[in-house]
């Protein structure tokens, strides 16, 4: 891969410029970064649609990725492993939100005609609050099951791409999703 920004580096290239990352090449790093840029505000967007919301997560993640690159073991796809710290900035962003958020009176701010707030809305869970407060409740309790779930169920990732992710086995992951899904579920229909 090359230094100019309109390329697009296959899986192969990006694993390559990680393990010269891993190894000090500052270069590597910053194409590494580059090439992996769009992926990861994809994925933040997918939990954070407000933009400038999405665009501090994927910071985090990107962030994250470069201080942290050398705990990536080499035995999935780099991209994969991005994937995940990606998923998990933007939760943790969406939890900073949540916690700095002030109780208002809802009345105060719906005016006739106003359009939804895109951070609040959601084709996912009817809003995407109710998944996001699903996964945080399943998380207290059951905290092996939300990876799992998030990465199938939310960024359609394969079982056996998950399974080597998270260093499990394939029936193991398949069994967390399930149960992570009938936990889900009652939370989602607003039954629990």
């Amino acid at each position: 891969m090359t230094a100019t920004s309109g390329d697009v580096a296959t899986p192969d290239e990006i694993d390559e410029l990680a393990h010269r990352a891993q190894d000090g090449d500052r270069e590597a790093l910053e194409l590494v970064l580059a090439a992996i840029r769009p992926r990861t505000l994809n994925v933040c967007r997918g939990v954070l649609p407000y933009s400038p919301d999405a665009e501090d997560a994927c910071q985090e993640a990107l962030l994250n990725i470069a201080t942290k690159i050398g705990s990536w073991g080499g035995r999935g796809r780099f991209t994969t492993w991005t994937h995940v710290v990606a998923v998990n900035s933007a939760r943790t962003t969406y939890r900073r939100m949540k916690n700095q958020a002030v109780a208002t009176d809802p009345q105060e701010h719906n005016v006739v005609g106003e359009k939804p707030d895109p951070r609040t809305t959601s084709v996912i869970a009817g809003t995407r609050l109710d998944l996001l407060e699903a996964m945080e409740t399943i998380e207290r309790d059951h905290p092996q099951y939300v990876e799992p779930l998030l990465l199938r169920d939310v960024y359609g990732m394969a079982y056996d791409e998950i399974a080597t992710l998270l260093g499990v086995p394939l029936g193991t992951v398949k069994a967390q999703i399930h149960h992570g899904r009938k936990l889900a579920r009652p939370l989602l229909r607003g039954e629990a």
